[in-house]
């Protein structure tokens, strides 16, 4: 079998795919959801979904910092990366010695594009073809119940890390999700992932700071202190999941969706109206 990865590089794979290292969590959750099991053998310690698997598979490592000699044991006949996920030097040296398929997703029609080639790759092509339906519809759904409510189109600034800030830029997957939520990302930087001042966050035109549970763990006490710091602006909780796991967890993350949307014009009371 020859297939392209998302960088556009050609990979042979014999058959389908049954010694499988998955190096990116959510690409990890989406071979549970085709079905697979002992196909994986190997996961990285990010990898939390299905919880069992961090019990039951070989741990290889971190995202960014693998261990190669962990990989060679176990060897893979497919490594699944990312280009934005692993390190490229670590992703460099394996795919000498193994099939190695690199995800680069910023999209909604790239992420279902995964989707396809994972199911492809792993003999799961009907299961692959269910849960991109299963998506197409929930996002559907998104769609129609924001413009039922005519919502007003809220400028998003999504923070990723705290000291120093960063946030998600509009070349990502988390600013498409944004766009599908009927938002606007306020952050126009020309980096994916830029670093914010404290002013430039004061005077930018944002409706709402998100703070993501993840990479950064945002939690309460950093919402009742960004409510301080940033008084003009209102601020909320996300699971950052919803926002930038491309995959499998999309099928629920459109439902998710409706309810933080529905949170946020509550917060900056503002009450839908029927078209």
């Amino acid at each position: 079998m020859l297939i392209k990865d998302q960088t556009g590089r050609e990979i042979h794979l014999r058959d389908s795919a049954s010694r499988i290292v998955s190096l990116v969590p959510s690409q990890t959750e989406l071979l549970y959801s085709l079905g697979l099991d002992s196909e994986v053998k190997g996961i990285t310690k990010f990898c939390v979904h299905p919880e069992e698997w961090l019990k039951t598979k070989t741990i290889v490592g971190g995202t960014k910092k693998i261990n190669p000699e962990i990989i060679r044991n176990i060897k893979p006949d497919l490594i699944i990366a990312n280009k934005e996920e692993n390190s490229e030097s670590d992703i460099r040296n394996l795919m000498v010695d193994y099939p190695t398929w690199i995800s680069d997703v910023k999209t909604f029609d790239e992420s279902l594009k995964m989707i396809a080639a994972l199911g492809q790759m792993t003999g799961r092509h009907n299961e692959s073809e269910k849960i991109i339906e299963d998506i197409r519809t929930g996002f559907n759904e998104l769609f129609n119940f924001i413009h039922q409510r005519n919502y007003p189109k809220l400028r998003i600034c999504y923070l990723i890390w705290n000291k120093p800030l960063m946030a998600a830029g509009r070349d990502t997957f988390i600013s498409d999700m944004i766009n599908r939520c009927g938002w606007e990302n306020a952050i126009d930087l020309p980096d994916r992932y830029p670093e914010l001042s404290e002013k430039y966050l004061n005077d930018i035109n944002a409706d709402l700071i998100i703070l993501s549970s993840e990479p950064f763990p945002f939690g309460e006490k950093h919402l009742t202190e960004f409510r301080k710091r940033f008084p003009t602006k209102a601020t909320i909780l996300a699971d950052g999941e919803m926002f930038s796991w491309y995959g499998s967890r999309m099928k629920v993350s459109c439902k998710y969706f409706q309810n933080i949307i529905s949170e946020s014009n509550e917060l900056l009371k503002f009450t839908p109206k029927s078209n």
